[in-house]
């Protein structure tokens, strides 16, 4: 840094450095304002409220505890069956005339399913006739050929007493009573051999008779009828396709006769078993996609394994869900008396709830006793001792929940 002087000899100002205490004090005069400023704004500045501790106050949703008698329920999955379906074979080797069902579709007791052509059938039904009608006629023939071998029988037997006489007074030869006696024991063995085929006619008339029941029970086959109200499961052949004795043509299920089967844990085998065997009615819903069929449990299985015991629930109305179909159901349980029905929410630790008391919680220790649903919402069945009545509960899950904690109760 210079300082100008005024030179009159030259004319101008020749710079001349200032001394260096010039330069300090500039310096310190710079920093002390400097100083004094920040020491100005820091004490007119505004001056902050005391800050007072306050403790954490969590605000949850409370519901009243009401314990009432409730059912608990189970969810259980299994698979649509009919014990009782029935398989409609052919009787016998034909060709199928006509068809009258479809898969699926619904048919009346006694409705004609199908057709066999009567050209296969009729000439088994004639023979069998046919049959039985040589069997009468042989049986009509050797009734009168017995009558006539006994009259022979008999002028045989008087032809030989008479040669025996002659022989005896020594009128006739001897020769000849012998030859009335070879004829005579002639005419017994034809007489025991028509007796014997007489004897033996009922044994054969009644195996002709049979074939011929069979063949007409195979006739009148022709037309499959329907043996009881029924779905038709699958149609398995078609108008013209030849088949063979036994081979199946429908499948057909009973529509009040449909159960789901499904595997009980075995923890609950024993209470189901006791209610149904004290004819209690246990009612369950079976869901299948959109379609809910009302349903109730009718018996347990007598086998179990590793996944449980089968249930079997029968189904009110065989005809909403297809057969083979998987679905789940939910069954009631006997009634718990003195149970409470809480969000899940509510449990902490799945065996303890909290209660308010004066803006703090309370824990209990909560039994478990199943679940059930409200408006399609599952929510769980409790038994807590010691909890009164009309008590608070918190249904806000918070992680950090232990005795005394600080809450403020908000509406439902």
């Amino acid at each position: 840094m210079f300082l100008r002087v005024p030179d009159p000899a030259r004319g101008s100002d020749p710079a001349i450095p200032l001394d260096s205490t010039m330069r300090r004090l500039l310096a310190l005069a710079i920093l002390a304002l400097a100083v004094g400023g920040f020491v100005l704004l820091k004490a007119t500045r505004p001056v902050p409220d005391p800050v007072e501790p306050r403790e954490r106050v969590w605000r949850v949703v409370t519901v009243q505890a009401e314990p009432a008698t409730l059912r608990p329920t189970l969810i259980l999955y299994g698979r649509i069956e009919v014990p009782d379906r029935t398989r409609a074979a052919a009787p016998v080797a034909g060709r199928i005339l006509e068809i009258n069902v479809r898969d699926g579709a619904r048919a009346a007791a006694g409705a004609v399913l199908a057709r066999m052509d009567p050209r296969d059938l009729a000439p088994r039904v004639e023979q069998a006739r046919a049959e039985v009608e040589r069997e009468r006629i042989r049986a009509r023939h050797d009734g009168e050929a017995l009558a006539q071998e006994r009259e022979i029988e008999r002028l045989a037997r008087v032809k030989l007493e008479r040669l025996e006489t002659l022989k005896t007074a020594r009128l006739g030869a001897e020769s000849a009573a012998d030859q009335a006696r070879e004829e005579l024991a002639r005419v017994r063995l034809a007489l025991a051999q028509r007796e014997q085929a007489v004897a033996e006619h009922p044994a054969r008339l009644a195996p002709a008779q049979a074939r011929r029941a069979e063949a007409e029970r195979d006739a009148r086959r022709g037309e499959i009828v329907a043996p009881f109200a029924a779905r038709v499961g699958r149609v398995e052949v078609a108008a013209g396709d030849q088949v063979q004795p036994g081979q199946a043509l429908f499948t057909l299920y009973p529509d009040d006769d449909v159960y789901l089967r499904a595997k009980l844990p075995a923890q609950y085998a024993a209470e189901l078993h006791a209610a149904l065997a004290a004819g209690e009615t246990l009612a369950a819903a079976v869901e299948f996609g959109a379609t809910r069929v009302a349903a109730r449990l009718e018996r347990l299985g007598a086998e179990a394994d590793a996944r449980g015991v089968d249930a079997l629930l029968r189904l009110a109305d065989g005809t909403a869900v297809p057969f083979g179909a998987f679905a789940n159901a939910v069954l009631e349980r006997p009634a718990a008396d003195g149970v409470l029905s809480v969000p899940f929410s509510a449990l902490h630790g799945g065996d303890r709830i909290y209660r308010l008391v004066d803006g703090r919680i309370q824990g209990y220790h909560a039994e478990r006793v199943g679940e059930h649903r409200v408006n399609g919402e599952p929510r769980a069945l409790l038994r807590v001792p010691g909890l009164p009545a009309g008590a608070e509960i918190m249904v806000t899950h918070l992680p950090n929940a232990i005795d005394g904690l600080a809450v403020e109760a908000l509406a439902p």
